[in-house]
């Protein structure tokens, strides 16, 4: 172990002395300009998940509010026909009245000018609770249009990225299930090959089914100038942390260089070493820690 772990360390110091402090700080500050990127539209895409939510709580609050006032509406309503009809039986009753007692039919006047005022009241308040509920309709109007443009946007996005993932699975098809998968996570679409599928066993350039993959996904990129890539190297947890994270980094720089040598724009890539911090396998045996030694192209929405 002590001698691989050396021999590995000895590739590693070779493979990064011949990179030059410019280029690295120029791939460091491209990356970290990326990585702001990625943060920018996660941020924004969570603000119009936000929204969005929010939209939908204010609509169930306003749905509540019409109808709880369109209850009230019809409970007002049903007030008033029922203190008409008193009313028009107390009119019925005073003309019968009038002919037999003075006394009635002023008992009479005063209950009708009690009704009337009741009557009056309640008109007011039936005449408020329409205009509240045309209010509520307008805004309820208003909240629906911002959901529907929200989901449109939300839509248009994810409608994006699928027919990304579609194309990047058709122009690698013949890798899928040889240490190859496709698979769109949280709005963005992950491309996962296996060290076995990039690297010849023992080397640390690309081999040839890795060159004829990662063309294949550049040809992709080179039809889609609105996204870019972060790529990201992974290994198993044999050896330190250190040292896995340092043999992650190095992979995933050799693969983006590969990209940049097929004429991927520099400025819409960047790579990243994670070590064993990130598996996928449980790390039991060979055939589960082979699972976790991959890189990852995640793809991004500039």
């Amino acid at each position: 172990m002590i001698k691989n772990s050396l021999l590995i360390l000895g590739v590693l110091v070779l493979v990064t002395s011949c990179v030059s402090p410019k280029v690295y700080k120029d791939l460091e500050s491209k990356y970290a300009s990326l990585k702001q990127e990625n943060r920018k539209l996660s941020r924004d895409n969570e603000k119009l998940m936000s929204w969005q939510n929010e939209a939908k709580n204010e609509l169930k609050e306003l749905k509540t509010d019409y109808e709880a006032a369109v209850a009230e509406r019809d409970k007002l309503r049903a007030d008033y026909n029922a203190t008409k009809s008193n009313l028009d039986a107390l009119k019925a009753s005073y003309t019968a009245l009038e002919k037999n007692s003075s006394d009635a039919i002023a008992r009479n006047s005063q209950k009708n000018r009690e009704l009337l005022a009741d009557l009056e009241a309640k008109e007011q308040a039936l005449a408020a609770e329409n205009a509240r509920l045309q209010k509520l309709n307008k805004a309820l109007e208003e909240r629906s249009n911002r959901i529907a443009e929200l989901e449109n946007v939300i839509a248009s996005k994810d409608a994006a990225m699928t027919q990304l993932k579609n194309a990047i699975s058709r122009a690698l098809t013949d890798f899928e299930g040889k240490g190859l998968t496709v698979e769109q996570r949280g709005g963005k679409v992950y491309v996962s090959m296996e060290n076995k599928l990039l690297f010849e066993s023992g080397s640390w350039a690309v081999g040839t089914d890795g060159q004829t993959a990662v063309r294949s996904l550049g040809n992709v990129l080179a039809e889609n100038q609105d996204i870019a890539v972060l790529i990201e190297g992974h290994t198993d947890n044999t050896g330190s942390d250190e040292l896995n994270v340092e043999l992650s980094k190095s992979r995933a720089g050799v693969v983006m260089n590969y990209l940049i040598d097929q004429g991927v724009d520099k400025k819409r890539l960047a790579s990243k070493g994670f070590g064993g911090s990130m598996p996928v396998a449980d790390n039991r045996d060979e055939e589960t820690r082979q699972l976790n030694r991959r890189v990852e192209f995640r793809i991004l929405n500039y």
